[in-house]
């Protein structure tokens, strides 16, 4: 996973044309004439099995709280302020009590607990008679999710000091605490750790329950591991999954299962878990993750919370046993990503995780007598798992420092397991210096597969449908391991469906290609666009779902050769006025001119006479004039914005000084600006201050259009120029030309692409039409093949800006029957649309009669 930095605003496609480079002319025409001609007896590239797939991160909340059914948030007390800083051993647990009983609870790390890598127990003094004390547990969100009539399946470990045992009362209850089921009686015997379990049948539905363990008698008792599971998890498995989650996502039929993450793969240290004195923000280490979930240990996740590792390997593979699907891991190459760019130049070390790996295949693919088999048959898998990818490393940005160690992970893999697919990667991005090392490095080594990242745009997507059209057809094969549109409504699901077509037209090339991120908690967010949203009692599909489970169970076995015409475009030019921003940094600007192309003067500020001419466009960050200068002087805020200007300018110079005066990047010099969501802005010292770049907003999302590496000295003066004409864009540092770029790629809003279904016999037309207008489309099949009158079609249709939601999901699949199919016939595509038509093909020359419109009759939704 790429960290991205979103913009505010967003827009519907027609908002942008100021900001895009060609857009279509019939954007606000009623309907725009299409031809699409297949050669319907002719074969393309054969589409891989394993196509799409899902990518599983635990981000957003997306494991503990998400896919994996565990209830009580915190159950063994490890969460710490290394975690997050509002984290304590007692975060997300309360003491209770009737009142006026007083009773101490608190965290322990001491010698007598549970085991080396679950340290932290509770310890509850309960107070002499029969009155109880004890905790109680909010779980996630609004609380622990009950339904009527269901069972629970609850389990603690525990000890006492008390010789004749410690009683626990334990209730599901509401917030108030009012019973939601029959209270569970337990006595504790012993000062040795025992496992305690019991089962709850819930007698009302509740969003917002409670579990409360309390304890009478005097004395102390200790306690660990406290778990609440629902015996209704995905295929009814102990340790199990969420089981409408798992369901849409097995709804997808996914080809494989990339897990267990992005960024928390390869980020923090690659060192093991060493009890007492361990790292507690680690890279993702799978042996941490195997075995009893009471002696796995936890982690500090990268997105800022803690994770249990109770959903681990052994659960990832069995999860993708269940659901049909290749598993597909990705194991740390140490050289951190995602920001941390570290190499870690410890040979001993290195050999290790080698050889961890190599332990991986066998705990997936060894016999039940081998060692890393045995564990896995002891966990309840005697037969292997069928293990044939593997990734090794995540958008790593040092890419000499990754290459040379994801070669030793190449050389023993081959060496040992000659039939793995080792899969390397290209960076965090779609183009750059990394990007183009990487794949000169992977190219250069005969490397299988290849894994890209990126999140860009709408608009990107609209314009590179071709970006696999030149890759070298004998080079590496391209794992999409990562890629969305910048945001949730319906036109970026478009613009993703569009780009999706590209992929299948290139499915020689393009083997895996996975949407990301897979899942996100409503209350838990760190990312978005996601792909199923969840809260504690319901979850939803996004419209980008929709197109993927369109594309994922409709994706034939074999590209038909087609072409489509393309949308007449108009070039406008790139108009806006002017702003200034900082990002986590302090900076002054001054002495700030604009100047048309004929020398007039549209803008010029020294600051002598205030800031009144400048807009806080974000509301962020603590602008004023200071000595002079125009001063953002908050190094924490984010996006700060502010402009000057009209949106109508066009073809201008803007000049600026900049001078940095604290905190981890450089300045942001902004034009083109149509608003807060549509601009452009030269990044100087950006991603703490490494690289420099030209970046593009539009439409809720941002793309690169040119980037370097650069940094930025603390208070030292900089002067800036950047110079706009027409389309192009020419950038000046300190007098020296730093760069330039035209931005004249068409938004091409009809796509489409056919494929083959052999086992029905079936063409399988999609078309994805991201305007306003209607796509009135004659569609010729050639006279090389009979089809059938009748074909079944599938329209996804809405606005450009629908969201779906918990309580409105206007983005579903309608399904409908097409009649008077024949070998060309004219079709009209919705605005805003995807659309699937299944039609039935044989060898053989066409019917004699040819020519008409189909007639859609809508059958069902």
């Amino acid at each position: 996973m790429s960290r991205s930095r979103p913009t505010r605003a967003l827009a519907g496609a027609l908002v942008l044309a100021g900001v895009l480079g060609t857009v279509p002319a019939a954007a606000t025409a009623a309907t725009t004439d299409y031809t699409v001609e297949v050669d319907a007896a002719g074969t393309g590239p054969a589409i891989a099995d394993t196509m799409y797939g899902v990518f599983f991160e635990d981000i957003n909340r997306a494991a503990d709280g998400g896919l994996y059914a565990e209830l009580v948030q915190n159950r063994s007390f490890e969460y710490d302020p290394a975690d997050n800083a509002g984290y304590t051993g007692m975060t997300a647990w309360a003491p209770t009590a009737p009142d006026g009983v007083r009773g101490t609870v608190g965290v322990v790390d001491d010698a007598g607990r549970l085991g080396e890598r679950n340290r932290r127990y509770l310890r509850l003094d309960l107070p002499a008679g029969g009155q109880g004390y004890g905790v109680v547990n909010a779980g996630y969100n609004s609380g622990i999710r009950l339904d009527r009539q269901r069972y629970y399946d609850f389990s603690l470990w525990a000890r006492t000091g008390t010789a004749a045992g410690t009683p626990l009362t334990v209730r599901l209850t509401d917030p108030a605490g009012a019973d939601l089921a029959a209270p569970l009686r337990i006595v504790v015997r012993g000062d040795g750790w025992t496992k305690y379990t019991g089962t709850f049948r819930a007698t009302a539905t509740s969003s917002t329950g409670r579990l409360a363990v309390t304890g009478t008698g005097g004395g102390t008792v200790h306690l660990d591991m406290v778990s609440l599971f629902p015996r209704d998890t995905f295929k009814n498995r102990p340790n199990g999954m969420r089981r409408d989650l798992a369901e849409k996502v097995a709804a997808l039929r996914p080809g494989f299962l990339r897990f267990p993450g992005g960024c928390l793969v390869n980020t923090g240290s690659h060192y093991g878990y060493t009890a007492p004195d361990y790292e507690r923000r680690r890279s993702y280490q799978w042996k941490d993750t195997v075995g009893p979930v009471e002696e796995r240990a936890t982690n500090a996740n990268f997105w800022g919370y803690n994770q249990s590792y109770g959903l681990g390997y052994y659960e990832y593979f069995q999860f993708a046993e269940d659901i049909g699907t290749m598993p597909l891991p990705v194991v740390p190459a140490l050289v951190t990503g995602c920001g941390q760019n570290q190499a870690t130049d410890d040979p001993e070390l290195l050999r290790r995780h080698v050889q961890d790996t190599l332990d991986l295949i066998e705990f997936a693919n060894g016999p039940a007598t081998s060692p890393w088999g045995g564990l896995r048959a002891r966990m309840g898998h005697p037969a292997p798992f069928g293990l044939t990818h593997l990734g090794v490393g995540n958008e790593e940005n040092l890419p000499d420092e990754f290459f040379t160690r994801f070669q030793q992970f190449r050389s023993a893999i081959e060496a040992a397991y000659p039939e793995i697919t080792v899969i390397s990667n290209s960076g965090p991005d779609d183009a750059g210096g990394t990007f183009d090392r990487l794949w000169q490095l992977n190219r250069d080594a005969g490397v299988e597969m290849v894994d890209e990242h990126y999140y860009n745009s709408p608009e990107w997507f609209l314009q590179h449908n071709d970006r696999y059209d030149s890759y070298d057809r004998a080079g590496p094969k391209v794992f999409l391991g990562e890629y969305a549109s910048q945001d949730n409504r319906f036109y970026n699901a478009l613009a993703e469906a569009a780009y999706m077509t590209g992929l299948e037209r290139n499915a020689d090339v393009v083997r895996l290609a996975s949407y990301a991120p897979l899942l996100a908690n409503e209350d838990y967010v760190q990312w978005r666009p996601d792909l199923i949203w969840f809260n504690n009692s319901t979850s939803w599909p996004s419209a980008s779902y929709q197109v993927q489970k369109l594309f994922m169970t409709n994706v034939g076995d074999e590209v038909v050769p087609s072409r489509a015409s393309g949308t007449p475009s108009t070039t406008v030019p790139i108009t806006g006025a002017v702003g200034l921003s900082t990002w986590a940094t302090s900076a002054a600007y001054d002495d700030v001119t604009v100047t048309s192309a004929d020398g007039a003067t549209l803008l010029r500020d020294d600051f002598s006479g205030g800031a009144g001419q400048w807009t806080h466009a974000t509301g962020r960050g603590s602008w004023s004039v200071v000595d002079g200068a125009y001063l953002q002087s908050d190094a924490v805020a984010e996006d700060t914005m502010v402009t000057a200007g009209d949106p109508g300018w066009r073809d201008y110079d803007l000049r600026v000084t900049a001078t940095k005066r604290s905190g981890r990047e450089g300045f942001l010099v902004v034009f083109g600006v149509r608003d807060t969501g549509n601009f452009y802005w030269w990044n100087v010292g950006g991603w703490n201050n490494t690289q420099t770049a030209v970046e593009k907003a539009s439409g809720g999302g941002k793309q690169t259009m040119i980037a370097k590496p650069g940094s930025v000295e603390t208070g030292r003066a900089y002067d800036l120029r950047i110079s706009v004409r027409n389309r192009t864009v020419t950038l000046y540092l300190d007098g020296q030309e730093w760069g330039s770029f035209t931005d004249d790629r068409a938004v091409e809003p009809f796509r489409q692409v056919v494929t083959r279904d052999r086992a029905t016999g079936e063409l399988v037309l999609k078309v994805v039409n991201a305007q306003a207008s209607e796509a009135a489309t004659r569609i010729d099949l050639g006279d090389r093949v009979r089809v059938g009158s009748t074909a079944r079609v599938t329209t996804l249709a809405g606005g450009p800006d629908d969201v779906n939601t918990a309580s409105f999901t206007p983005i579903q699949p309608r399904e409908s029957r097409l009649t008077g199919v024949r070998n060309t016939f004219s079709y009209t595509f919705p605005a805003y649309s995807v659309t699937f038509i299944r039609i039935g093909a044989t060898a053989g020359p066409a019917a004699p009669s040819r020519g008409g419109d189909g007639v859609v009759e809508r059958t069902a939704r």
